[in-house]
């Protein structure tokens, strides 16, 4: 029985099997001794820095969360399969790598304070990013709930290797989660702030403060963005094709179903299924 409908959505669901094994399992040696150099780095880090990432990723996040700034001109596509979809991510992602290189490399070539102006410009080459591939894959960023899960799949591109796992359960049950939101008006109670500038400054401070090294700045910049646009654009990627797939489970009648769930409860949200 094909479950997905497609051969290309059988072969997408292994490759997310894989993915999910390596995104969730448990910290290595390496993971450790970069976390541990981390540390170090960011003890030595000028508070002004610290200051800078803290600021500059509230402020970003707030500004996707709460206002038209990122979303994009055009409604989310309908009519295309999940391999059209999937390429024109590539496409997309393949242009704001570039972006970002480019960015990165500008902004490193001048120093500690280009280098210091980078980081909110880089947060708000991701979210603009995020925002464009949700609707890419069907979905309306118009909705807060939207905004949310693209905060959710930005919090595990850029966290801990501890932290992944409750954040990739709250994705992959996305319709029970989206179900359990408080309103829009008060949401933004429930983020923690905290939490959120630090792991994202732990996950990306190594590469990016070899960026404010002089000499090095503007090559370590456009490597390091680059690098982070990669891993984003594949977490998002990835977070996207297992919504799909969860979706079009839902959709066979329930005999057919692989694990019988609860039905969707904002059925109209959903990106329609070719």
């Amino acid at each position: 029985m094909n479950t997905y409908g497609s051969l290309y959505e059988e072969q997408t669901a292994r490759a997310l099997k894989h993915w999910e094994k390596e995104l969730l399992k448990p910290p290595g040696f390496l993971e450790k001794t970069s976390k541990a150099v981390s540390n170090r780095i960011n003890q030595v880090i000028p508070d002004k820095v610290h200051q800078t990432i803290t600021a500059a990723v509230k402020g970003i996040v707030q500004t996707a969360l709460f206002s038209i700034e990122y979303m994009p001109k055009n409604p989310p596509l309908t009519g295309l399969t999940l391999a059209m979809r999937d390429h024109k991510a590539e496409e997309l992602l393949a242009f704001y790598k570039k972006l970002a290189a480019a960015e990165g490399a500008g902004t490193g070539a001048g120093g500690i304070l280009l280098g210091l102006a980078d980081f909110p410009i880089l947060i708000g080459i991701k979210m603009k990013f995020l925002f464009e591939l949700a609707h890419l894959y069907g979905h309306s960023t118009r909705d807060y709930r939207e905004r949310l899960f693209v905060l959710h799949v930005f919090q595990l591109a850029f966290s801990s290797q501890n932290k992944k796992p409750p954040l990739f359960e709250t994705i992959r049950r996305w319709p029970e989660t989206a179900r359990s939101l408080p309103p829009a008006e008060s949401y933004v109670k429930h983020i923690d702030w905290q939490l959120l500038q630090q792991e994202y400054r732990d996950t990306i401070d190594f590469r990016k403060m070899l960026q404010l090294v002089p000499g090095i700045g503007a090559v370590v910049g456009a490597w390091a963005n680059y690098g982070l646009l990669e891993e984003l654009g594949r977490v998002g990627m990835n977070c996207y094709r297992l919504r799909w797939l969860e979706e079009s489970a839902r959709e066979l009648p329930a005999s057919d179903r692989p694990n019988e769930s609860q039905p969707d409860p904002n059925p109209g949200q959903r990106p329609r299924k070719e």
